[in-house]
């Protein structure tokens, strides 16, 4: 039975997506990297190169009535940050491919919510597309929105970011289960943040807990405005663990002001050769944010093709995987299948997750 319970709450394995070479650099820059290559996308600079030149336009060139005009990318997040930065560049290297504007659209609020629905809700034509995030699996777990991975074609995932375990360098706990036994001795006593109630990092800590045999408030969960400020306070000393990604955290560990004590992933991170995965420490359980391009529901299927054959040229491409790798960002590519399975996958695991936890809007 426990068995049986375990693998409900794994969340989908990345044994079967393709992971590029130099994702997770443990010389990664901080957010400031991805700051800055967004404002350079703001200002208009392109690099003149698409996604594999003229002979990957050749091979992609699927659908003969597409593109039939300009295209709108929407983005569920603010100009600046992450989710933008990737946007923007993979916008101006399809734009590139196919030979067409690509307009970004910053479409925010509730929490992702707004933008996700936005995709949805616009016309089957390949004239609008977007960036997906993690958070189309979760909303409408909570009640936020009514948009589920259903409710968009999926054409390729292009990211992933595994959680990670991060404790302050003069912690008592040399391991996960260090953590795991002071957490069931004391429930409710440590602290745990990185992102808002109900967010991807909450969601895998709760997830970890729960596939530890804890309730999933034994590390209590104080909400953030995201990894950096939680990291602040993990220095501080104001929680205890941060399950963020190694990527956001990098500087820190870098500067040994914070300790990995393990990765959410089914493989050691590249440049964290020395951190764990959970299931080394006697827990089968990942967890993980993405990223992946999608369109409104009911696409056809020669469009698909066709962006998803471009789409694979560039996370293959020297601008993108610099950029990704200068980012801490991790490259994970599925196309258009695996990644409509995955996510199916994914929204199923995270929401028997949040139920359990009692994140959900119910």
């Amino acid at each position: 039975l426990h068995g049986q319970r375990r693998a409900q709450r794994t969340t989908p394995s990345f044994e079967k997506s393709r992971k590029r070479s130099g994702s997770w650099s443990r010389r990664a820059r901080n957010a400031g990297a991805v700051a800055a290559v967004s404002a350079l996308f703001l200002a208009g600079c392109s690099s003149g190169q698409g996604g594999g030149g003229d002979e990957a336009a050749a091979e992609c060139d699927i659908s003969e009535s597409f593109p039939n005009g300009p295209i709108e990318f929407i983005v569920p997040f603010s100009a600046g940050g992450g989710t933008d930065a990737v946007s923007r560049l993979v916008a101006q290297e399809l734009g590139s491919a196919l030979g067409t504007q690509i307009n970004v659209i910053n479409q925010t609020g509730g929490g992702g919510a707004v933008g996700h629905q936005a995709i949805a809700g616009a016309a089957p034509d390949g004239q609008t597309i977007g960036m997906a995030t993690a958070e189309l699996a979760m909303l409408h777990h909570q009640g936020l929105t009514d948009t589920t991975p259903a409710d968009v074609t999926a054409i390729s995932q292009i990211n992933a970011d595994p959680a990670g375990i991060t404790v302050a360098a003069d912690a008592p706990y040399e391991s996960v289960q260090d953590l795991i036994d002071a957490a069931e001795a004391d429930p409710g006593q440590l602290v745990g943040s990185g992102t808002a109630v109900a967010g991807i990092w909450h969601v895998a800590l709760a997830g970890m807990l729960l596939e530890a045999g804890l309730d999933a408030d034994a590390i209590r969960w104080v909400p953030s405005e995201g990894a950096a400020p939680a990291l602040q306070e993990l220095v501080a000393g104001g929680i205890d663990v941060s399950t963020a990604s190694l990527a956001e955290n990098a500087t820190m560990i870098e500067s040994d002001r914070v300790k990995p004590l393990a990765v959410m992933d089914s493989e050691r991170a590249p440049g964290y050769d020395d951190v764990p995965t959970l299931a080394e420490e006697g827990i089968d359980f990942e967890a993980a944010t993405w990223r992946g391009i999608v369109a409104p529901a009911g696409m056809d299927e020669e469009i698909v093709q066709e962006l998803q054959c471009h789409l694979e040229h560039i996370t293959e491409n020297e601008e993108f995987t610099t950029f990704m790798a200068d980012s801490g960002l991790g490259i994970v590519y599925r196309d258009a299948e695996e990644f409509a399975a995955f996510m199916e996958e994914d929204d199923a695991a995270k929401g028997e997750i949040m139920q359990q936890a009692g994140l959900t809007g119910e």
